[in-house]
């Protein structure tokens, strides 16, 4: 999750909300990583999940799947807001869990 995570604002440092609405290979390569994330959370146990009830697990795991299951109607707003808000605060927090292991 983390490694993909960062991937994502890596793939963003230099991009704004326009470069993504023209550039077709970012799409794709950001909603694929929001959608590994997502599967990476599904198979954290359910224990692990309530030990770290601060990271939105069934959040991180729905949008994988709206990605999955809507490929077709991606809201590219959505994509953006999740990568440049969303994963900054989930990337600290995975950090902090690993740190800690």
């Amino acid at each position: 999750m983390l490694d993909h995570a960062e991937e994502a604002l890596h793939f963003l440092a230099d991009s704004s909300r326009e470069n993504l609405a023209e550039d077709r290979m970012l799409q794709l390569a950001l909603t694929r990583l929001i959608e590994i994330i997502g599967e990476a959370a599904h198979r954290v146990s359910p224990d692990t999940q309530k030990r770290y009830s601060s990271i939105p697990w069934p959040q991180i795991i729905g949008m994988r799947n709206r990605l999955i299951h809507g490929y077709d109607v991606i809201d590219y707003d959505l994509l953006w807001d999740t990568v440049t808000h969303d994963l900054p605060p989930l990337i600290e927090a995975l950090r902090r869990i690993l740190k800690k292991a």
